[in-house]
């Protein structure tokens, strides 16, 4: 019989970590052997307690993730480690990547399949969101000699007058979506959201909706990278 794959987790977001707990938990396969909510704690009990997979928030409460992925890296180097962030930018990217992560998923819709992306990457794997895995291949494509083969027959060709897709800027937001947006970045639900701002949760989403609208994207992890870039959000 296989022997289940020992996880820990760190995340400082009660709710989102009581429901990644109930993942593991409910795969066979899988034993969360110890939760925690901030750096310290885990950093501490790693000390003296091997495990197979480490899964990270990057923005704990008294020091970033970064620095827990490379110090469990440093404790146990046969530990897996993989990101569950909000950030979607580049820069935690690769900083993930080069501190020892080998796994980056972002939070929104992480959950459906987390369990199966745990033992993808206890297999050798490298489970990404696929925003994720899209940035790092245009990041390889760009420092491995620019555009691929393919797009290249495209220079040849006359100049458009119409502005491209990705010369129009975005609808600005509304003042309402600025706040849901903001508060959806910072890990509320839909219906802590609606509870803040007075409103029900289906107009929080309606609110959603139209952002997802305005800034041509799919989820609200890629909301939330788009405001950011745009300097929307800090």
């Amino acid at each position: 019989m296989t022997a289940e794959t020992q996880v820990a987790l760190v995340e400082d977001d009660t709710g989102m970590r009581e429901r990644i707990s109930r993942v593991v938990d409910a795969d066979p396969s899988l034993s969360l052997a110890y939760s925690a909510s901030n750096a310290a704690d885990i950093l501490g009990w790693l000390v003296d307690n091997p495990i197979d997979v480490l899964l990270v928030d990057l923005g704990l409460p008294d020091r970033p993730g970064l620095q827990v992925i490379s110090q469990c890296r440093n404790m146990q180097p046969a530990c897996a480690v993989m990101v569950l962030s909000i950030f979607g930018d580049e820069a935690n990217m690769v900083q993930a990547f080069e501190a020892g992560a080998s796994g980056y998923l972002l939070k929104d819709g992480t959950e459906a399949d987390l369990a199966t992306h745990i033992r993808h990457l206890r297999a050798g794997g490298s489970p990404m969101s696929p925003v994720i895995a899209r940035k790092l291949l245009r990041r390889w494509q760009a420092h491995s000699g620019g555009a691929p083969r393919q797009q290249q027959p495209a220079a040849a060709k006359p100049a458009s007058t119409a502005p491209s897709a990705s010369t129009i800027a975005p609808e600005r937001l509304s003042p309402r979506e600025f706040e849901v947006l903001d508060l959806v970045s910072r890990g509320f639900t839909y219906v802590e959201v609606g509870t803040q701002m007075g409103v029900s949760a289906s107009t929080v989403q309606t609110h959603i909706r139209n952002i997802y609208g305005k800034l041509d994207v799919h989820n609200k992890s890629e909301a939330v990278f788009e405001a950011r870039n745009l300097g929307w959000l800090p």
